[in-house]
C-alpha cells in the first residue's frame, strides 16, 4: 500500500499537480498557457510578461483582458504607455477582438497614459499619483478584476530619476494587490537580463519570458515560466505561436503516457504485411516507416489511408514533401485512386514545406487539422524534412509532441521519413514509435530491388524474416525473397533461381516418371510370369494327381486280379497258395 502512495504521489509532482490547497488562479482564455500553469496567473498578484521586440507581450496582455471580460466575466483595464487608444484597438480587430464593444458594454477600459517629462520636471513632482487616481477610479467604476500595463520600460526612460520610478512603481504593485487585481505588467528583455531596468524586482509572484528568434531563416516561438512563487508549473520551453485566433501556447501534450491502448487492429491495406504484423497494426499505434529514396514509403502511407477509407473512416495525410495533386497522380501508378476519398470527404490532404513555418506553427496546424477533421488514421509523410532547419533535439522534442498528440486523440499514425542504411541513425525517432518498419534497396545482377524489414512491433509477435516489396499496376505485395548458399536473392536473380528451381523439379518429376513407368513394366511383367508359373504349377500338380490315382488303380487291379485268381485255384487265403479245395 505505501509503495502504492509513493508512486501516485511521485506521478502528481512529475505531471506538475498540487498536493495541497491550490493558489487561487485567474485563467487566462490562452490556450496551453492556462495547462502550464495548473490554471492561469495568481489571482490578486501581480505578473510580468518580458521579451524583446515582437515577441507578443503585447498581445498575450491584451488576450488576458479580452478573455476576462468574454469568457470569466471580470472586467479589466488596459493602461498603455506608448499607442493610443484607438491604434490598439485597430490592431488587434484583425483577430476579431472588439475592444470599442467592450467598453461600450463597460468590461473594458483603455488609457492612453501619456505624460510630458518636461512637464513634470518643470513643476518638480515625480511621483505617480495621476496614474495612481486614474486607476483607483476606473477599477472603482467597472468593477475591474484585471489590470495591464503596457510597457512599464517607458516610465524609467520618461524620468531621470529611476530610484523614484522604482519607489512608486513598488507602491503601485501594493495598491493593485491590496484591491485584488490580478495585474499583468509587459517590459522589454535586453541580453541576458529579464528586463532593462530590473522591473522583475516589484512584480516578482509569477515571471513569463518569451523568446522570438530565428534558425536558419526560421522563426521561432518560445514561451518560459521563470518562476512561479506558490504553485507547480512546466519549466520547459514551449513553443507558441501568433495565430489568427490570438496567442497560443502548445505545451506537451501528455505529461504522464497516459492515453488509452486498444486491443483492436487495423489492416495496413497489404494483406502479407499484415501477416508478419499478426493480423495487423494495433488501434492508436504509431509507426515509422524509414528507407533510401525510391523504397516506397509513401505507397505504404497510401495503402493504410486506402485502406481506412474504404471501411468508411476518415483519414489524414500530412504532406511536407509532395503536393496533394501529385500525390494522387502518383498513386494511381500503383493502383490506388486517393482522388475519390477526397471527394467523398473521407480524406483531408495538407501540404506545406516545413521550411514555411517554425515547428511550432505545424504543431498548431496539426492540432486544429485534427480537431476540425477528427481522423481515425494519419499519416505524416516526410518528417525527415523537418530537420532541415532546427537542431536534432527540437525536432524529435517537436515530433514527440506530435505522437503524443496523435496518441491522445486515439490516431492510428504512420510517420515515414528518408533515412539512411544505418538502422542505428534513426535511434531518436524510432524510439517514438510502437512499430518500425525499415524498407531497404538491394542491389544484384544489375539491378536494384526492395526489402522489407519489420525491426520491432511493440506488444505483438511479428516475422523476422526479410520480404521483397514489390509494387505493381495493382498495389504493393510482399513476395518470398530466396535465401541460398548465394544469399538472399532478388528480382531478376529470384527470378532465375526460381526457374532453375522449377527447372530442376521438372527434371525430377520426369525422373520419377520414367522410374514408374519402368517399375509398372516391371509388375506386369514379373505378374504375367508369376501367372504362367502358376498355370504350369496347376498343370504339373494335377499330372501328378493323374499319376498317383493311375497307380492306385493300378494296384487295386492287381489285387483284384490275384484275388480272383486264387478262388479259382481254390488256393488257401491264409498261406496266400494256389491250391484249391480237397
Amino acid at each position: 500500500m505505501a509503495s502504492g502512495h509513493i508512486e501516485t504521489d511521485l506521478t502528481s509532482a512529475l505531471a506538475g499537480l498540487d498536493r495541497g490547497p491550490r493558489l487561487p488562479k485567474a485563467p487566462t482564455g490562452i490556450r496551453g498557457l492556462d495547462q502550464i500553469t495548473a490554471g492561469g496567473l495568481p489571482r490578486g498578484r501581480s505578473t510580468l510578461v518580458t521579451g524583446g521586440t515582437g515577441s507578443g507581450k503585447t498581445l498575450l496582455a491584451l488576450q488576458f483582458l479580452v478573455a476576462g471580460a468574454r469568457e470569466y466575466g471580470e472586467p479589466g483595464v488596459l493602461v498603455t504607455f506608448e499607442e493610443s487608444a484607438g491604434k490598439v484597438s485597430a490592431n488587434v480587430a484583425s483577430l476579431g477582438w472588439d475592444l470599442d464593444g467592450l467598453q461600450r458594454d463597460g468590461l473594458l477600459v483603455v488609457h492612453a497614459f501619456q505624460v510630458d517629462p518636461a512637464e513634470i520636471v518643470e513643476s518638480g513632482v515625480f511621483d505617480f499619483e495621476p496614474l495612481f487616481g486614474l486607476l483607483d477610479d476606473t477599477i472603482e467604476r467597472i468593477g475591474a478584476k484585471r489590470v495591464v500595463l503596457d510597457t512599464i520600460e517607458w516610465l524609467y526612460g520618461a524620468f531621470p530619476n529611476q530610484a523614484i520610478v522604482r519607489a512608486e512603481l513598488g507602491r503601485l504593485f501594493r495598491r493593485l494587490e491590496a484591491r485584488a487585481v490580478t495585474a499583468m505588467v509587459t517590459g522589454e528583455r535586453v541580453g541576458n537580463a529579464l528586463t532593462r531596468y530590473g522591473i522583475e524586482e516589484y512584480v516578482s509572484d509569477c515571471v513569463i519570458v518569451l523568446d522570438h528568434r530565428m534558425h536558419e531563416e526560421v522563426s521561432t516561438r518560445r514561451l518560459r515560466i521563470v518562476k512561479y512563487r506558490g504553485s507547480a508549473h512546466g519549466t520547459n520551453e514551449y513553443p507558441f505561436l501568433i495565430s489568427g485566433h490570438g496567442f497560443v501556447v502548445l505545451p506537451i501534450t501528455s505529461v504522464t503516457l497516459n492515453y488509452a491502448a486498444s486491443e483492436d487492429r487495423i489492416s495496413t491495406g497489404v494483406g502479407r504485411l499484415d501477416h508478419m504484423l499478426a493480423g495487423g497494426l494495433f488501434r492508436g499505434s504509431t509507426v515509422l516507416v524509414s528507407g533510401t529514396m525510391g523504397t516506397g514509403k509513401s505507397t505504404l502511407g497510401a495503402h493504410l489511408i486506402n485502406a481506412a477509407c474504404a471501411r468508411g473512416e476518415r483519414a489524414l495525410l500530412v504532406l511536407f514533401e509532395e503536393s496533394p495533386d501529385q500525390v494522387i497522380r502518383n498513386m494511381r501508378s500503383v493502383g490506388l485512386d486517393m482522388g475519390r476519398w477526397a471527394e467523398a470527404g473521407l480524406l483531408r490532404m495538407w501540404a506545406a514545406r516545413p521550411s514555411a513555418f517554425g515547428l511550432e506553427t505545424h504543431l498548431a496546424i496539426l492540432t486544429q487539422l485534427i480537431e476540425e477533421f477528427a481522423p481515425t488514421v494519419g499519416v505524416l509523410d516526410g518528417i525527415a524534412s523537418l530537420t532541415h532547419g532546427p537542431t536534432g533535439p527540437e525536432v524529435t522534442s517537436m515530433l514527440a509532441r506530435q505522437i503524443d498528440l496523435l496518441k491522445a486523440a486515439g490516431i492510428t499514425t504512420m510517420a515515414t521519413t528518408l533515412a539512411p542504411e544505418d538502422d542505428t541513425s534513426m535511434a531518436g525517432i524510432s524510439s517514438l514509435a510502437d512499430t518500425w518498419l525499415l524498407l531497404r534497396n538491394v542491389e544484384s545482377d544489375g539491378e536494384r530491388n526492395r526489402l522489407l524489414y519489420v525491426l520491432k512491433s511493440r506488444g505483438s509477435a511479428h516475422s523476422n524474416q526479410a520480404r521483397e516489396f514489390v509494387l505493381t499496376d495493382h498495389g504493393a505485395e510482399l513476395v518470398d525473397v530466396y535465401v541460398g548458399p548465394a544469399g538472399v536473392l532478388t528480382g531478376s536473380g529470384r527470378l532465375v533461381q526460381e526457374a532453375q528451381e522449377r527447372g530442376a523439379e521438372l527434371r525430377q518429376d520426369e525422373e520419377l516418371m520414367r522410374r514408374r513407368r519402368e517399375l509398372r513394366r516391371g509388375i506386369v511383367e514379373a505378374e504375367a510370369q508369376l501367372a504362367v508359373l502358376k498355370d504350369d504349377l496347376a498343370a504339373e500338380r494335377a499330372e501328378l494327381e493323374r499319376i498317383e490315382a493311375r497307380d492306385q488303380r493300378q494296384v487295386a487291379d492287381a489285387a483284384a486280379d490275384r484275388s480272383a485268381l486264387a478262388e479259382q485255384r481254390w488256393a488257401d487265403p491264409a498261406s496266400h497258395g494256389e491250391g484249391g479245395p480237397r
